[in-house]
């Protein structure tokens, strides 16, 4: 009576680490990949600022954060001019329920960007960010969306 239960246990086992190989496609379930981020001011409107990166997973709760490319006008960063910096912490169960931290901080020569946020709907990161220093500030939500 004990085997056929094992059997089935065993069975849902090897098929559920089938389903945790890595992904490649756009359905990826990894950070890496290639990001268009857009941040609106907390006035709304259209984005104030705009940018593309490659985000890859280091280990731990370590993000490398490369082709960091600005996509909107403005004097507050220059595209090659920042330094930029991240995490990413990935957490869940087996009912479906997947949470994460996302985090990251663009320095340019005068103004500091931070956001703050997580995973948000479709595959995307959203949440807060703010600017600070001598030329620009402000605040607002950004989302992430994969490219």
């Amino acid at each position: 009576m004990h085997k056929p239960v094992g059997m089935i246990v065993t069975l849902a086992m090897v098929f559920a680490m089938l389903g945790c190989g890595s992904g490649s496609g756009s359905n990826a379930t990894t950070i890496n990949g290639n990001w268009n981020a857009s941040l609106i001011s907390t006035s709304g409107g259209q984005p104030l600022f705009s940018f593309t990166t490659t985000l890859t997973e280091t280990g731990g709760s370590g993000l490398s954060i490369t082709n960091f490319t600005i996509t909107s006008n403005g004097s507050c960063f220059v595209s090659g001019q920042t330094t930029e910096t991240g995490s990413f912490t990935l957490s869940g169960n087996f009912n479906g329920s997947v949470q994460g931290t996302f985090g990251m901080t663009v320095t340019g020569s005068q103004n500091v960007l931070t956001l703050q946020g997580g995973i948000g709907p479709n595959n995307t990161l959203t949440g807060n960010w703010s600017v600070t220093g001598s030329s620009c500030s402000g605040a607002g939500t950004f989302t992430f969306t994969r490219m």
